[in-house]
């Protein structure tokens, strides 16, 4: 681990086991999201699993030890911890809260007979949506996976390990590493203190250079599921549309044996075959399609397929076959110098930014504030929201599918500003992840962007080089989609917005520049957009711009950190909004949907309050604002009736 700081500063050197701990790599292969079909069970993992941090100074007793090698408990005092769900929040104990090295996870689970049986057996995988941040995962003891990042599935394959062991009793270890480093995503640093007159013995500290709490934990959805020996493993689509029809461009690959037969249905939301297609590359023509449309651009919008796969193989003599179902959205998008283009229609993005946050559990998925969430969302007439600043959940994301919500993905690349997280070791991770990121939701058609990162230092020379590879390498990934990433650097020294598809970025006028002059906003904001499109003659998006209010806190005339303040920032940029958008402004996401939780600091009274919901999702004020606004620019750019009003639409 790098270490930040000058004299009296140095490694904390223990901590160095993240580096060098010897395992197996996530693969390259398919990442489809688990689903119950004919073929194939599910069996979810989540509840109450044994818990112990290593508390020991290097945070290595549970390597040396080999914790891994017997039931957790017998190890020493265990806690329950639930599952999905940060660790920080859970107890009372202060040291868990800001704790930085290995925790320990471990759950015990009884295997159906069925899964241990067969010839051939059915393969058994083990699957995590998300731990953050460095993974090692055991079962019955032996090493499975292990995995780097903090925001995006991994999974084993654990068959031999199961189906070898005597009974049906399955332990799962996890050993857990929130330490980020120059070159994690995102980046920090451990700074280790060793003036021991003003710091106790193997004092560290994490330093990061984002403004969000570091939340830890297995924080999403852990699933074993089955597939037959041959299967299934993955799928790619893409879509084009005329008025009249629609193409369903797909590739299927299999794995386990070589297909029989591969046959594709698919049906319409009624159950009814609309087209039909055999082989592992194809096309489906679909006659008068039902398109995807963003909330409030069609009175039907997130109208969702489904493609029917199914396999047929041969192992060991015997026929096996697996059944998949992936839902399609059949929808284009395209970019031009002043235009975001759904279907061929001009899109403008009145949405929001997110956090997965929230009280007690942190970053754990929760479907009761989930579903709070897309709710708020649609009574804003919000149609759209910034995956700021990491991957979301799968479940969200099934979410922003069935809803017509779009979505600019984003992945973990913030507070990217040293030097050193610009170098090739950095780059090569950055790459990898983009790779994940696109492999888990190259299929929905809610993504309509890639966001490689948020407010990187790109006015740093290594950035040009940086971004151009970054970018160049999701565009190869993923040719259908335009790519950005979200920027604060100055128009005229930003290296990386040359190779944009569309100009995002975050201005915080007459907050964090000319704190409490609203005056200066329309001069400013207006110079930004004439800047920024005068040089790229790039659309542009505000991707983000607020200000904190504290609940309850009332100034009239408005002072910084009121409601107030906060509803007279909103409407200084609304104005400029309403001549730009006319122009080259293609979109606007507030900072942010609700409050958050941030580190401790002199500038942040429990977490940041930009929110225009509270933290527990009460609306402040300035929601009220932006839902005005909202339903107005809805019904001016809508296809339908102008009787859409903010009442309707949303239940």
């Amino acid at each position: 681990l790098a270490a930040s700081g000058g004299a009296g500063v140095s490694l904390c050197p223990l901590l160095l086991l993240l580096l060098f701990l010897p395992g197996l790599a996530a693969g390259p292969a398919g990442m489809l999201q688990p689903r119950d079909t004919p073929s194939r069970e599910r069996k979810e993992l989540g509840g109450l699993w044994s818990f112990r941090a290593d508390l020991s100074p290097g945070r290595d007793a549970g390597f040396a030890q080999r914790w891994y090698r017997r039931p957790l408990r017998q190890t020493g005092p265990v806690i329950d911890m639930p599952v999905p769900a940060s660790f920080n929040d859970i107890t009372q104990d202060p040291s868990l809260e800001n704790y930085i090295g290995w925790v320990w996870y471990e759950k015990e689970v009884l295997l159906p007979l069925r899964w241990l049986q067969g010839d051939p057996a059915p393969r058994v995988v083990l699957r995590f949506g998300s731990a953050h941040y460095y993974s090692i995962v055991w079962v019955n003891g032996v090493q499975v996976v292990e995995h780097e990042g903090g925001h995006l599935p991994f999974e084993a394959d654990i068959s031999s390990v199961v189906q070898g062991s005597p009974g049906t009793l399955c332990r799962i270890t996890v050993a857990l590493n929130n330490t980020l480093t120059p070159h994690t995503l995102p980046p920090g640093s451990i700074q280790y203190m060793a003036d021991k007159s003003r710091y106790p013995k193997n004092y560290f500290v994490q330093n990061i250079r984002f403004d969000f709490f570091n939340y830890a934990g297995i924080h999403r959805p852990v699933v074993l599921y089955t597939t037959p020996a041959a299967y299934i493993d993955d799928i790619t689509v893409t879509t084009t549309s005329s008025d009249s029809a629609a193409t369903v461009q797909y590739q299927v690959s299999v794995a386990g044996s070589t297909a029989n037969s591969l046959s594709l249905s698919l049906r319409d939301q009624e159950g009814k075959v609309v087209a039909t297609g055999d082989g592992p590359m194809g096309e489906l023509k679909v006659l008068n399609p039902n398109l995807w449309w963003p909330y409030l651009m069609h009175e039907n919008p997130g109208y969702l397929y489904s493609l029917e796969v199914k396999l047929q193989a041969q192992v060991g003599g015997v026929l096996l076959e697996d059944v998949y179902a992936l839902p399609v959205g059949i929808r284009t998008v395209h970019v031009t110098s002043t235009q975001f283009l759904i279907n061929g229609r001009p899109f403008y993005f009145h949405g929001v930014n997110k956090h997965e946050d929230a009280d007690i559990r942190g970053k754990g998925l929760d479907w009761p504030l989930i579903v709070k969430d897309f709710n708020l969302l649609r009574w804003l007439g919000a149609n759209s929201f910034r995956t700021s600043h990491y991957p979301y959940a799968e479940e969200i994301m099934d979410l922003c599918d069935a809803y017509g919500i779009a979505v600019i993905d984003e992945s973990p690349g913030v507070g990217i500003k040293l030097p050193e997280s610009f170098g090739n070791k950095s780059l090569q991770h950055h790459l990898a992840v983009m790779e994940e990121l696109v492999r888990r939701d190259k299929n929905r058609p809610s993504v309509v962007m890639w966001s490689v990162a948020n407010e990187p230092a790109s006015e740093l020379p290594p950035a040009a080089h940086y971004f151009k590879t970054v970018i160049a390498h999701t565009k190869a990934l993923d040719p259908s989609r335009p790519v950005t990433f979200v920027t604060d650097a100055n128009y005229a020294l930003d290296h990386g917005a040359p190779y944009v598809d569309v100009i995002c970025v975050n201005s915080y006028f007459s907050w964090y520049h000319d704190p409490g002059h609203l005056e200066v906003i329309p001069l400013q904001l207006t110079a930004q957009f004439e800047n920024w499109y005068k040089t790229y003659q790039k659309p542009i998006i505000q991707s983000e711009y607020g200000a904190d209010s504290v609940p309850g806190l009332h100034s009239d005339p408005p002072l910084m950190f009121s409601e107030e303040y906060q509803q007279a920032m909103l409407r200084e940029y609304h104005s400029v909004f309403d001549k730009k958008r006319k122009e080259y402004v293609i979109g606007e996401l507030i900072w942010n949907f609700a409050d958050f939780m941030t580190n401790q600091g002199t500038t942040r009274v429990l977490g940041n309050k930009k929110g225009i919901f509270t933290r527990q999702r009460q609306p402040k004020a300035a929601a009220f604002v932006l839902r005005d606004r909202y339903w107005k620019i809805a019904n001016e750019s809508s296809c339908l009736p102008p009787v859409i009003t903010s009442h309707s639409l949303f239940l």
